[in-house]
């Protein structure tokens, strides 16, 4: 779904959005504060979130969801809208790169899926210092969206002095929150691809035990693929591509990346696919 149409769901009646405001924190883990490795919660209606740090080199995003709330994941689906996480006001801090854990696909009312996280998520953040000498300090300005029955935006401004030495109660949260993030893998290891048809591709990986396996595809902008699972050999884990829009210019190859979860863990890869043909 594009912005404009998410904003469409941001538009409810004002006695809901009143409501919603009115509701308390999550879990009212706000009313415990900080401690040296966490900055305050921020509330917001149907979510809080917070800084949290195992290192000075590795911290993370946490967001904690009401009951049926839902979040979004960088590629959102079909509705929603990917967290911005801006931490261009941190102290002594050269660079802080997020990581995002595996998506999980979402029905929603309308029919359409969104990809996101449901009860909370931690998103990892790998910190690069200026010099690792000195004190450092992460400040984060975050917006991202809350769904519900209605969709809300919401807003965070954390500040979090990233420790040093001291051993962290959240580096076992933290550990847990990298694991969840895909592997990257080269294709070889990832799958077959082919094309297949006028306007599709499929892909084919080996069946591993364990949850059962979904596929994310996110193209460049302003195309959307969708995929569904098809028939596959005995041993395989088999998807449909089928290209739902694409510009008026586009050409071929073009740039795929592919998040694969469940089986033995979630695994990613980029792939310049193919023109599809008859």
């Amino acid at each position: 779904m594009s912005a404009a149409g998410f904003v469409e769901r941001l538009r409810a009646p004002l006695g809901a959005a009143l409501a919603l405001a009115m509701v308390v924190a999550p879990r009212g883990a706000a009313a415990l504060g900080a401690d040296a490795f966490s900055s305050d919660w921020a509330q917001t209606s149907k979510s809080e979130a917070r800084l949290i740090a195992a290192s000075g080199d590795l911290a993370g995003f946490e967001i904690a969801l009401a009951p049926g709330a839902i979040t979004y994941w960088r590629d959102p689906g079909d509705a929603g809208l990917p967290p911005t996480l801006d931490f261009s006001g941190s102290d002594n801090v050269a660079s802080v790169e997020p990581e995002f854990p595996a998506p999980k696909r979402i029905k929603e009312a309308d029919g359409g899926d969104a990809f996101g996280y449901e009860g909370g998520v931690v998103f990892p953040l790998r910190v690069k210092l200026r010099d690792p000498a000195k004190p450092a300090t992460l400040k984060l300005n975050a917006d991202f969206a809350v769904c519900e029955k209605v969709c809300l935006p919401a807003k965070a401004h954390l500040t979090l002095e990233l420790p040093t030495g001291a051993a962290s109660p959240y580096a076992g949260a933290l550990r847990a929150a990298l694991v969840s993030v895909p592997r990257a893998v080269p294709l070889k290891d990832f799958g077959s691809f082919e094309a297949r048809g006028a306007e599709g591709w499929r892909l084919c990986s080996a069946h591993e035990a364990g949850p059962a396996r979904d596929l994310f595809v996110e193209p460049p902008e302003g195309w959307w693929v969708k995929v569904a699972p098809t028939h596959a050999d005995e041993g395989h884990d088999c998807f449909a591509l089928t290209i739902g829009q694409k510009p008026k210019d586009a050409a071929f190859p073009v740039a795929l990346r592919l998040t694969l979860t469940g089986g033995a863990g979630p695994v990613q890869t980029t792939i310049e696919a193919p023109a599809a043909h008859d």
